[in-house]
């Protein structure tokens, strides 16, 4: 008499990153706090940027009133909208209802070689009519800016937002992940069936798979924004550096949700979460901050384009400035790439010796010994 033993044999390395990432994708796509918050940001990155060009566009049309010739003097002037009107005494009742915001009319006597117009006001001289009056004089810019200040500004608020905003969302979402497979003990059945590698090879690429496409998204819906607006040629000067940007946040989001989860594997409970995750919410607000108040300073945003935490920000923000030579990218993408390696070996060691140990804290040094 013999019997024979059927065995279900585990799932290889590679079947057991897809079955996690798949359980971390849908899990995401099924929480309707998720879906909400994903479509809200989408709706605000949207109307951000029309209501911002619409604003923008309108925002240097300054009304006045004229009387007469200056009326036919003052059309074709930048950021003046003129209402014309026969006499003065109407243009000074419209400065006088707020109609306007200043009147300029024709002087009866004008002394030689003086102005032949007046301009009126409320309380205070128009100053806009009046730099719009005044002859300025010619001026060269021995180094010219190839990008206006202003504009500069807004974009490095934009990748610096965008980066911020997924990779805190996305890596606290590893590290809840992560310790709710510990307090509960579900860890142990995992890991009946799946090696911890797999496991950590599975939440990263899970979300990496979700912010990354949440990117992609926002940055669509930019493009749709711009091409409301009328700015089209601002899409053709953002395309390079929002390709250069989405292949560096790729790679950085790994380098975070490594260390996201690594972090969170040391502690057993949600109330030491914060803790441990601090020291990597610094490493990603530091060169948000960074890039933000420095984006006209060139030795600090060209530190930052190297540094592995602030490059996916400072790289592509360099790119569009056109102050990066064409081999800084690859370079900084080159030690970016290395970087991710050594911290991905790193925090997968930590991971799998502090996985299962619980009650008090985990020190750093013990779960790198194992």
């Amino acid at each position: 008499m013999s019997t024979t033993t059927t065995s279900t044999a585990a799932p290889r390395f590679r079947e057991s990153i897809t079955l996690v990432a798949g359980r971390e994708v849908m899990q995401k796509l099924r929480s309707k706090a998720f879906v909400i918050s994903t479509i809200i940001l989408m709706l605000v990155v949207l109307a951000s940027i029309v209501i911002g060009g619409l604003v923008s566009r309108n925002q240097g049309d300054t009304p006045v009133a004229a009387v007469g010739v200056v009326a036919e003097q003052l059309e074709g002037l930048p950021g003046i909208e003129v209402t014309e009107v026969p006499t003065r005494a109407e243009a000074e009742d419209l400065v006088r209802e707020g109609e306007v915001d200043g009147a300029a009319v024709p002087l009866e006597n004008p002394a030689d070689g003086g102005p032949a117009m007046e301009v009126i006001g409320l309380e205070e001289a128009p100053g806009i009519l009046i730099q719009a009056l005044s002859i300025a004089p010619e001026v060269t810019l021995l180094d010219e800016p190839s990008v206006d200040g202003f504009l500069a500004y807004f974009v490095a608020l934009g990748f610096g937002i965008v980066f911020f905003i997924s990779a805190v969302t996305f890596g606290g979402t590893i590290a809840q992940s992560v310790v709710e497979e510990k307090q509960t003990r579900v860890v142990e059945i995992l890991l009946s069936s799946i090696s911890s590698r797999a496991l950590l090879a599975g939440k990263v690429v899970g979300n990496s798979i979700l912010a990354f496409g949440q990117i992609i998204a926002i940055a669509v819906l930019a493009g749709i924004g711009l091409m409301v607006i009328g700015q089209d040629i601002l899409i053709s000067d953002l395309g390079p550096s929002v390709v250069w940007f989405l292949g560096f946040f790729a790679i950085g989001f790994v380098l975070l949700a490594a260390m996201y989860a690594a972090s969170a594997s040391l502690v057993s409970r949600m109330e030491d979460v914060g803790a441990v995750l601090t020291p990597v919410t610094y490493l990603v607000m530091i060169p948000y901050f960074l890039v933000i108040f420095f984006n006209n300073n060139e030795l600090v945003l060209g530190i930052t384009s190297y540094v592995p935490f602030s490059a996916p920000v400072g790289m592509p923000m360099r790119i569009f400035l056109e102050t990066a030579q064409w081999w800084e990218p690859l370079v900084s993408l080159a030690i970016l790439v290395v970087t991710t390696v050594v911290v991905v070996a790193l925090g997968a060691r930590i991971y799998q010796n502090s996985l299962l140990r619980t009650g008090s804290r985990v020190k750093l040094g013990e779960a790198l010994r194992g």
